[in-house]
């Protein structure tokens, strides 16, 4: 018998994310197993393949992203970012999950880890709209976001920081909490979601969204 309601639907998820010093620097750093954002996806018996975890500081939001287990390449394209193989995240600096259309605290952000540049083999960031946002959070400078990858046999490896200039109205002193969902996209693989899955409108929808704990240990 089939489930009436999908399981994660029926809980607000809210997660830990910890505070570091360090959260982006010219080489590659270390996220501890402290740093792990859990998934809820596998309540609906979702496959976990993406490793994902986070930290923050007055500075931003930084993430590394570490999925596994494909046997094709990454079809990735600049161009085409939400077609392409790579995750989206969602983060709300006001976590107003009692609202189901988007504010200008809401932001969208895709990270792929190949696709970009002229050869098509470097990682792209960009920021993307919310459909029927009430109002929009303020464009990004060009190459604002930061990003690096390393593909790898079975999968690649991706970080990327979301700078606290790209996100509108984040304030930690003020505001402990974080509106927050993920989407990590694989034409082989599947989609791995933080919660609910594809038959509700994450996309633009805040309310269905998870809370982040901006905690500082």
């Amino acid at each position: 018998m089939s489930a009436v309601l999908s399981p994660p639907f029926l809980f607000h998820f809210s997660v830990p994310l910890r505070y570091r010093a360090k959260i982006w620097s010219d080489k590659p750093l270390a996220f501890g197993e402290e740093y792990r954002l859990q998934s809820f996806g596998h309540l609906e018996g979702r496959r976990q393949f993406a490793d994902i975890r986070a930290a923050w500081n007055e500075r931003g939001i930084a993430f590394s992203i570490n999925v596994t287990g494909k046997r094709q390449a990454a079809w990735c394209r600049e161009s085409r970012a939400v077609e392409s193989d790579g995750v989206q995240i969602w983060l709300d600096t006001r976590a107003t999950n009692n609202v189901h259309r988007a504010t200008k605290f809401c932001h969208r952000y895709v990270f792929l880890p190949t696709g970009g540049g002229h050869s098509l083999r470097e990682p792209a960031a960009d920021q993307l709209l919310i459909n029927r946002a009430r109002e929009n959070a303020k464009p990004i400078r060009p190459g604002e976001l930061r990003i690096r990858s390393q593909m790898k046999a079975d999968g690649y490896f991706l970080e990327c920081c979301v700078p606290a200039t790209a996100l509108t109205g984040y304030d930690p002193s003020e505001y402990d909490r974080v509106g927050f969902y993920y989407a990590v996209m694989d034409r082989e693989l599947g989609w791995q979601n933080f919660s609910v899955g594809t038959q509700f409108p994450f996309d633009e929808d805040p309310s269905t969204w998870g809370v982040c704990e901006l905690v500082r240990d």
